[in-house]
């Protein structure tokens, strides 16, 4: 995003966000797992951060693989408290203007550390009917969070409406998230492009894939949104 530096921390044990940058995620030999248990070991002398050089300039990627799905019962096996290790983790963390965090979509163990790692939440919206049960869930969710475990900095800063169709439904689906989002909700709104599936089987941006594209001015105006709305540093 315009010069900035970003961190981007996979927190889904699929490990996608680093299959679609062209990261063999299985040869990784540390990963998010690793990041959190080092957190957990809490040693003095941890080992460095296993932060992967993405082949994008001022791209910077913690890896994630099937392996983070221990993450829990790793946790319980060290009788600790499960909830803060990746906001732990981070600390150590310089020389970052965003850290983006890509969340598995059921909540859990490593959802609930993302969120209070986080101070803002991007939350995309299919405008599908059971989409609207989604998004209200994450916003119980966010009061849950902020209520319950004191981090009252966490919001929804931008909510953004994607696989848009030229449909009565979707027409009215994104009405509803207006009456309930108005602040929040994005002025961009993303329809569905193939040309976005092709960049990421080929490890490459919508920019360098496709960049007259409209699924790349999409893309451009989200980013400027996100950089408009920006209230703080860290990004889930």
């Amino acid at each position: 995003m315009k010069g900035c530096r970003v961190l981007l921390v996979d927190l889904d044990p699929q490990g996608q966000l680093g299959k679609v940058l062209g990261v063999d995620v299985g040869a990784e030999r540390r990963t998010a797992l690793d990041m959190l248990l080092d957190a957990v070991l809490g040693e003095e002398s941890r080992p460095p951060l296993p932060i992967v050089r993405a082949r994008h300039p001022r791209l910077d990627l913690v890896v994630s693989n099937k392996s983070l799905a221990l993450f829990p019962s790793e946790v319980a096996g060290h009788g600790g408290e499960e909830y803060f290790y990746l906001r732990e983790a981070l600390e150590r963390v310089r020389g970052y203007d965003f850290i983006l965090f890509d969340a598995p979509p059921s909540f859990g163990a490593i959802t609930l550390n993302a969120l209070l790692a986080a101070t803002e939440i991007v939350l995309p919206v299919p405008l599908t009917f059971l989409a609207l049960d989604g998004a209200a869930e994450i916003t119980r969710t966010v009061e849950m969070v902020r209520s319950r475990f004191s981090h009252p900095e966490l919001r929804i800063s931008l909510v953004v409406p994607t696989f848009a169709r030229r449909t009565k439904l979707a027409a009215e689906i994104h009405d509803k998230l207006r009456e309930h989002f108005p602040k929040q909700l994005a002025k961009t709104v993303l329809g569905y492009s193939v040309l976005i599936d092709e960049a990421q089987s080929r490890a490459k941006t919508i920019f360098e894939y496709a960049p007259s594209s409209t699924a790349a001015r999409w893309m451009a105006a989200l980013g400027e949104e996100l950089l408009e709305s920006d209230g703080g540093r860290v990004r889930s």
